[in-house]
């Protein structure tokens, strides 16, 4: 079966409940927020009323798929202690509104090891994401977002995102969203039948395709291999329509959210997602 979980990152400057509304204005069945800035470290405390214009919002829309991006602020690796420490904070509040409104998963960079050593930047990554989910609630999963390989960011790979799951011991509590931009700019050809299997089998045999809980659709400004993350729309960039095409009939990914994040949002956003849902019931 096709998916039928398709949405977009919406804006939530009017609170969440009005992105949820947005999202299905546009077509979405799941929809990617905000639950604070991400360029700030301070947030608002979550409110009673708050959570219950969501939980409204979720049954007005029948939008029930909801799914959290933390701070771009936060590195679990920073060579820095008192950026790792804010970082860990900084997540824990994350998880904890996420809790709060029943948002189930968070997307997180988790980090770039900077001036550390990568295995010992993979090791306190590890440490830091125990640490968070030790002081945060059962009810909320964190989902290691793959990355496009710029500079030193953790996860382009899919070996350094099993060493991490591995020395985490495996939690349940962690889990993968994959990116089709950044698995394309990092070397990861989903363009063909063929190269999209192999890169799938490559990703089930090291960590499984089960653990992948949310998917970001986006085509690439930059060409193979380039190593930047830089968004197109999708099937105008060097992606190109197939991968998405492929990705939205993997009876793998049904039930799994897949969500744009592609530029323009208050006016693209409806125009990507109605691309996906052709590419998925043509």
């Amino acid at each position: 079966m096709p998916a039928h979980l398709i949405g977009a990152h919406m804006p939530t400057g009017k609170g969440l409940d009005d992105a949820i509304r947005r999202g299905h204005a546009i077509g979405c069945t799941a929809v990617q927020v905000f639950t604070s800035s991400p360029q700030q470290w301070k947030s608002k405390a979550v409110t009673p009323e708050a959570v219950q214009d969501f939980n409204r919002a979720k049954v007005e829309t029948g939008i029930h798929h909801v799914v959290s991006h933390d701070s771009y602020l936060i590195n679990l690796c920073a060579a820095g202690e008192e950026l790792r420490e804010k970082s860990v904070a900084g997540m824990v509040g994350e998880m904890s509104r996420c809790a709060a409104y029943g948002i189930p998963y968070v997307v997180s960079h988790v980090g770039a090891w900077t001036t550390l050593d990568m295995a010992e930047a993979e090791r306190i990554a590890a440490a830091n994401l125990l640490r968070v989910l030790g002081e945060t609630e059962d009810s909320v999963t964190i989902l290691m977002e793959t990355t496009a390989g710029q500079g030193t960011v953790l996860n382009a790979n899919f070996e350094q995102m099993a060493r991490i799951l591995e020395l985490c011991g495996n939690p349940a509590r962690v889990a993968v969203c994959i990116d089709t931009c950044h698995m394309f700019s990092a070397g990861y050809d989903l363009r063909s039948v063929e190269t999209y299997e192999s890169v799938l089998a490559e990703f089930d045999r090291l960590i499984g395709c089960t653990r992948i809980r949310c998917i970001h659709a986006n085509d690439s400004k930059f060409p193979f291999a380039s190593r930047k993350d830089r968004h197109e729309h999708l099937g105008q960039g060097s992606l190109g329509e197939s991968a998405f095409q492929l990705l939205v009939k993997d009876p793998r990914f049904e039930n799994v959210p897949i969500v744009v994040e592609t530029p323009e949002a208050e006016t693209e956003h409806a125009t990507n997602v109605a691309r996906l849902w052709s590419w998925a019931k043509g």
